[in-house]
């Protein structure tokens, strides 16, 4: 862990005590801080009190001497309307931060080790991912945390060279106000979390905090291809910032882009390096072509070599459930994309593929999957099931053919069959469901594992 000493001595209030929360909690205890938790689940505290971590009330509590809050961030901040806590710290003129904060101030204190921030609507968790294997493959020494994998203040603390590649969502940048990358990275921007920050303008506003607080000397690496980052990129560099440019979109003078299927990499007009992505199955399709081209900015940002970086591009195995290649049967490639859990995750599959053999449905979005219809084309054939199957096969109507499969098993049986006899050269069977799980699976992870198994219990062809 991290042991939090920018309090030490001091009375902090802290509020959730998910996973977290009780991370945060062992971490300011750690640095000799006087902590009193609390939580609206009274088994969240009666967890974190049998740990041994002060509890209290905190709605009864005198806020005089309180130095901080430290807020969980799934705890609204702003909207729909503050939390309770935040509005008595805001009454006492305590201030409001989260963990990403107390490590930024603990980063600072210790010297300012290496440190990655990556931000965006979509891709964060590969880009994360992605750029932590490099760093890998590189001989670095570096800790992943934060929104994507363990809390932040329960990575190992600042040691020799020691990096951190740090996920951050929008919840925990708003709880950030000193936050301070070397490296800060913004993907995309479009429409999300909208209950939670009020308008679009305001979304964005927290995002671009990230590339706004890059260090002096630092990096922002920005992807181009909407609006609002493109306006975010001028900002930055208007601001003195040191920007990379990426794009999937437009070929770039400055920056990194996609041509064809290769990443090239301009500076001032001139090409210094191409790094091709084809036959990398982890990174198929335009959206992992941008999470690559910003690892790709990011890791030579943090002093790797562009060819060191190639060839940890090319053993990258991709994220479980997120396109994930699970085994190839004869010519049928099947991929698990059970995090797919709307039509606009599903897309990014059904671009990345032809002569697809596709298993979808459960418990349906709004929409279904009628903003699909222009990738119908790609689908030889479609597996619906769960609650959504009867919908779905109407609005593939006569354009698709379909079975109602029902369970996962029936679909993964049938669509292995009808690929395999296909005769096609390069079948895939998909699950990208477009739908949440939980008429039939706990969550997206147990849907995708449990496909994962049945398509390893295929026989080999």
């Amino acid at each position: 862990m991290i042991p939090v000493s920018s309090f030490k001595d001091r009375a902090v209030a802290l509020f959730g005590l998910g996973g977290s929360g009780l991370a945060t909690a062992r971490a300011l205890l750690a640095g000799g801080v006087k902590v009193t938790a609390w939580d609206d689940s009274p088994a969240s505290v009666e967890k974190a009190a049998a740990e041994g971590i002060p509890t209290g009330d905190l709605s009864a509590a005198d806020w005089s001497g309180v130095a901080a809050l430290v807020l969980a961030p799934g705890v609204p901040l702003t909207h729909p309307e503050p939390h309770w806590t935040v509005k008595k710290a805001r009454a006492a003129g305590v201030e409001v931060i989260g963990d990403i904060e107390l490590f930024c101030r603990e980063r600072r204190a210790a010297g300012r080790p290496a440190f990655a921030a990556i931000t965006g609507t979509n891709g964060k968790s590969t880009t994360t991912a992605l750029l932590v294997h490099l760093l890998k493959v590189g001989g670095r020494d570096v800790q992943i945390g934060g929104n994507f994998g363990p809390a932040i203040l329960g990575l190992e603390p600042p040691k020799g060279r020691r990096a951190y590649v740090i996920e951050c969502s929008s919840y925990q940048i708003d709880l950030a106000p000193s936050l301070d990358p070397a490296v800060g990275i913004l993907l995309n921007l479009s429409p999300d979390h909208l209950d939670r920050h009020g308008t679009m303008e305001h979304y964005a506003e927290v995002k671009e905090r990230l590339i706004a607080g890059v260090e002096a000397g630092g990096t922002a690496v920005i992807g181009v291809d909407d609006d609002w980052s493109r306006a975010i990129a001028d900002r930055a560099e208007a601001a003195g910032k040191n920007v990379v440019r990426v794009s999937v979109r437009e070929a770039l003078q400055d920056g990194v882009s996609l041509e064809g299927t290769d990443l090239v990499v301009m500076e001032k007009g001139t090409r210094v390096f191409t790094l091709p992505l084809a036959g990398i199955g982890s990174l198929r399709g335009a959206h992992n072509a941008q999470n690559a081209a910003a690892a790709f900015a990011a890791a030579r940002a943090l002093g790797l070599a562009p060819e060191v970086i190639a060839t940890g591009m090319k053993s990258f195995p991709g994220l479980a459930h997120r396109m994930e290649q699970v085994r190839t049967i004869g010519h049928t490639l099947f991929v698990n994309d059970s995090k797919a859990t709307n039509a606009d995750a599903a897309e990014r599959a059904l671009t990345s593929f032809e002569d697809i053999f596709w298993i979808a449905g459960g418990k349906p979005k709004e929409g279904g999957i009628e903003p699909l219809r222009t990738f119908f084309p790609r689908v030889r054939k479609a597996y619906l099931i769960g609650v959504a199957a009867e919908a779905f096969a109407a609005t593939l109507g006569e354009t698709v053919p379909f079975e109602m499969s029902g369970t996962l098993d029936v679909a993964v049986a049938r669509a292995a069959a009808d690929a395999a006899a296909s005769g096609l050269a390069h079948p895939v069977v998909l699950l990208s469901p477009a739908c949440a799980s939980f008429d039939q699976y706990r969550n997206f992870e147990v849907r995708g594992d449990a496909f994962r198994d049945l398509v390893n219990a295929l026989p080999a062809a």
